[in-house]
């Protein structure tokens, strides 16, 4: 079973950076594929971006390609988001999760990290 915990989420103002950290312990990490998802408040917890654990091959939201980059360290069982040129509509509650799947749905994903804050000034 994995546990996640997520750090780096902060205040920033409208085109700035903040890379988030999601650390995994288990002994099964590397077989998962990471996925990160964002709840605005009053909104539905959204897909943002997933790296699979095979062969780190990414898949990005559009809202948010070319702007976050995902990546993975499976060595420090670390998966991390990069969050480039933010926007206020970027502002939510970021989660990690695990699953063995590489999809954005995110009923498929078993185990879920307690959310680190994001908020983007204008």
């Amino acid at each position: 079973q994995v546990q996640l915990v997520e750090s780096g989420g902060g205040l920033v103002q409208a085109g700035g950076s903040l890379r988030l950290s999601c650390v995994a312990s288990g002994r099964t990490f590397r077989t998962y594929s990471m996925g990160w998802f964002r709840q605005a408040p009053g909104k539905e917890r959204e897909f943002v971006a997933v790296i699979r654990w095979s062969d780190y091959l990414t898949y990005y939201t559009d809202s948010v390609k070319g702007r976050f980059t995902i990546s993975r360290d499976n060595a420090k069982s670390t998966v991390y988001l990069q969050m480039n040129s933010l926007k206020p509509e970027d502002t939510a509650v970021y989660y990690c999760a695990a699953g063995p799947l590489w999809v954005r749905t995110a009923s498929t994903y078993n185990t879920w990290g307690q959310g680190t804050q994001v908020t983007v000034s204008s």
